[in-house]
């Protein structure tokens, strides 16, 4: 801590809105890089980057994400909630340039799938479309939605139907090997980082746990 600075809500509060935006996008540390793909009957395809998808349960399997308020409008969120379906797949070091490409603000019939030159492709079920470059692709149902009342932000839980990858992705434990399938993590609004798996640690145990567990 011997060099550390304090930076106050003051300052913070004060700071120029783009430097603020970075600062404190970056905070919250390295974060997840997807790719949303949505469509609708009207507009088409729609594809757009997002770094705020969270776990939210495995039983049953759950993904959440932030959606940004709808003070302009929200092609992603409006094609969920007509179409009932979306797909995340994840950005890979092979497509992360492109897949930045979709953080534009384009016309809602202009498909970023042609701005970025990335190929959709559909499952027999999932009627939302899939990024056929990602290699790790999870098609989903929205079921819950919840207001943030102090940014207007909303939290929309999605139900995963399905999974799309390699099987050489997943350990015998079970464990998945994002690094196998190139995935990236996104740190701030755009910077992109490779990964290096530092340990694979046990599962912490603790003893009246144990016997709690051999008791039920």
């Amino acid at each position: 801590m011997e060099h550390s600075v304090c930076i106050s809500r003051a300052d913070i509060d004060d700071m120029d809105r783009v430097h603020r935006l970075k600062l404190i996008n970056g905070l919250s540390g390295f974060k997840s890089a997807n790719l949303i793909g949505t469509g609708s009957k009207e507009d088409g395809e729609n594809l757009a980057v997002f770094s705020s998808f969270i776990h939210l349960g495995s039983d049953p399997p759950l993904l959440g994400c932030i959606l940004r308020p709808n003070t302009v409008p929200r092609h992603t969120w409006n094609n969920i909630k007509s179409e009932g379906w979306y797909t995340v797949n994840h950005i890979n070091e092979d497509i992360y340039e492109q897949a930045h490409q979709t953080s534009g603000k384009y016309h809602k019939e202009i498909s970023e799938f042609d701005v970025s030159d990335l190929t959709p492709w559909y499952s027999k079920k999932c009627t939302a479309p899939y990024v056929n470059e990602s290699r790790i692709n999870i098609g989903l149902k929205p079921i819950e939605k919840h207001m943030i009342e102090a940014n207007q932000t909303m939290l929309l839980v999605g139900s995963i139907q399905e999974v799309w990858l390699n099987r050489s992705f997943i350990d015998t434990d079970g464990f998945l090997d994002i690094e196998k399938a190139g995935t990236v993590a996104v740190s701030g609004l755009d910077g992109y980082h490779s990964t290096s798996l530092l340990d694979k640690l046990d599962y912490v145990r603790v003893e009246n746990e144990k016997s709690r567990e051999e008791k039920e």
